[in-house]
């Protein structure tokens, strides 16, 4: 279930999702979501035994993703807010992220709304950049980051990002996916700043999985 203006799977959340099953999970997994949405990853670790924390900036996403924990009944811890103050002093043996990504003409990030869930700023890199940044207090030595995001964003960046704080990325996935309606609402823009093709229908969504050492 979700309710209004939360976010529901789709799919960067099914490619992610099957990016999970491919991980080692148990009861001493200790499992960071950011971004979490329905909370449909979290319990997915939940129900593969992890101890799963999952924060999200939407309050109607921490209700829906609490909500969908207890009509399962699977232990998962919510918290709203940002993921960085909420998880202070914290670190973990995988981190999972489907963070916004989606390029807006907005300098600044949405404060409200369901556009929270993908509007990142110009070159929709204004959470995964932080992300990046973040990942080496978040993870433990040999903890694992997974995080999808579009083409668009760059996936070279995040490699890069990733790799000058001391952390072993790579690709491990590539998927092209339809434009959905928020791309084609935005076509002309993105057009003009370079991002996509006269006529493009398709987005490819990248799973970078990155492991702390």
């Amino acid at each position: 279930m979700a309710l209004p203006g939360v976010y529901r799977p789709q799919a960067d959340t099914l490619l992610l999702a099957e990016a999970l099953a491919q991980e080692e999970l148990g009861p001493c997994t200790d499992t960071l979501e950011i971004g979490t949405g329905t909370g449909a990853l979290a319990l997915h670790a939940a129900g593969r035994g992890a101890r799963v924390t999952a924060v999200d900036v939407s309050w109607p996403a921490v209700l829906t993703a609490r909500l969908n924990a207890l009509r399962r009944r699977l232990p998962l811890r919510v918290l709203h807010g940002d993921f960085a103050a909420r998880t202070a002093g914290r670190r973990f043996d995988l981190v999972v992220a489907n963070p916004p990504y989606v390029p807006a003409p907005g300098a600044r990030l949405p404060s409200h709304g369901p556009e929270r869930a993908w509007d990142a700023g110009p070159d929709g890199r204004g959470v995964i950049d932080r992300i990046c940044a973040g990942a080496p207090a978040l993870l433990r030595p040999g903890g694992v980051l997974l995080m999808v995001h579009s083409a668009l964003c760059g996936a070279g960046e995040t490699l890069d990002r990733l790799t000058a704080v001391g952390i072993t990325a790579e690709v491990t996935v590539r998927a092209p996916v339809p434009w959905g309606p928020v791309l084609r609402s935005r076509r002309s823009w993105l057009e003009q700043q370079g991002l996509a093709a006269a006529a493009e229908e398709w987005e490819e969504l990248v799973i970078i999985r990155a492991e702390f050492r």
